[in-house]
């Protein structure tokens, strides 16, 4: 009998960019694979892979108690109805509603951490609801993924319990997608911001930054790549219309803008599991320049492959563009290339994925 794999996740393309070769080792495994999430363009070539996809609309960001219970319903009914040997599930609503589903119906659940949430990160009576409800749907779990070693302690502290644990890279990065690019030229020094632009994300701190660093060095340049999650669009094209930086939108493939750039910037608050723009920007032999704290400090080696900044100090992100744009060419350059070794030896994607083949034979024996 053919087994299957329930995957529970909340966006079509970071499935498909950061799970598409876990997806593809079960398949080749013959494992049938039930893809639950959203329905968007990337959908349709993980169904080209041989997936089978349910299209369950999931609010990632909103807190209404009656969507939430209706997506827990629908998890529940679908897991019914499917039977599936394994459910596997990313981000906070599929790990804890997909973690309640699994374990009323007795399927062994495998939620992977990719950051806590700002909800849960901070303090308060949303916090207590999502710890508490952590608790009912963890305590079953065959093996919970930690991307990071902070937020393993944090559910320690929080006393949610944790049968087996494995603490891996991130999603790792994909080391051939993402090859080492040559270093441009430095005639005009180019830093890059990717990501969802939102004030958590350190879009301010990078515009500030780029404010500062534009008048003082007239051969720079700041780009930013990114939805708008919060309302800074009209902001950015305002900055763009005074040419401090260049805002390009969401991009569908973020090399041809690190094949140019010198360095990626990403100041980021955020409660990160392992930030995928730091590990793509790395194995791309770039140097970055990112905050201290977990799921970014961890792909530093700080004056190494690149610098370790205070969060939420544009003062000190100032000194460190700074102290970036004063090395020379070949110093800059050996900086991106300390970058791809560390993304080859321990952030390869297929690190992670052979930890997932792991856990998932575990159930056989």
């Amino acid at each position: 009998m053919t087994k299957s794999i329930v995957i529970l996740s909340n966006h079509h393309a970071y499935t498909y960019n950061f799970r598409k070769e876990i997806i593809d080792r079960f398949l080749k495994l013959e494992y049938k694979i039930y893809l639950v999430l959203p329905y968007g363009e990337r959908v349709e070539q993980l169904k080209e892979m041989g997936c089978e996809f349910i299209d369950l609309p999931l609010d990632r960001r909103g807190m209404n108690p009656l969507t939430d219970l209706k997506l827990l319903v629908s998890y529940f009914k679908m897991l019914g109805r499917i039977r599936p040997d394994a459910v596997l599930s990313y981000t906070v609503k599929p790990n804890i509603y997909g973690g309640i589903a699994s374990r009323l119906k007795g399927i062994p659940f495998f939620p992977n951490v990719t950051g806590l949430g700002s909800a849960v990160e901070k303090s308060g009576i949303i916090q207590k609801l999502l710890v508490s409800m952590y608790r009912f749907s963890s305590k079953n779990t065959r093996c919970i993924f930690f991307q990071n070693q902070e937020n393993k302690l944090f559910f320690d502290n929080q006393s949610i319990p944790i049968n087996r644990y494995r603490i891996i890279p991130g999603s790792g990065v994909n080391v051939q997608h993402f090859n080492a690019l040559p270093y441009p030229s430095d005639n005009i020094v180019q830093f890059v911001f990717i990501s969802r632009i939102m004030k958590e994300k350190g879009i301010e701190q990078y515009v500030e930054a780029a404010t500062y660093i534009r008048k003082k060095y007239k051969n720079t340049r700041f780009h930013v790549l990114g939805f708008c999650e919060e309302d800074y669009e009209k902001k950015l094209e305002e900055l763009q219309s005074k040419d401090i930086i260049y805002y390009h939108g969401m991009q569908s493939d973020v090399r041809r803008f690190l094949k140019d750039a010198h360095c990626t910037i990403h100041p980021t608050y955020y409660p990160e599991g392992m930030s995928n723009v730091l590990l793509e920007s790395a194995a791309s032999a770039r140097p970055i320049i990112t905050t201290d704290r977990a799921g970014c400090r961890e792909v530093v080696d700080d004056n190494v492959n690149g610098y370790i900044i205070k969060q939420e100090n544009t003062k000190d992100l100032i000194n460190k563009i700074e102290r970036f744009l004063k090395l020379s060419y070949e110093e800059k350059k050996n900086m991106g290339l300390n970058g791809r070794r560390k993304m080859e030896e321990e952030f390869n994607r297929e690190i992670v994925v052979e930890a997932y083949i792991n856990e998932i034979k575990r159930l056989e024996s």
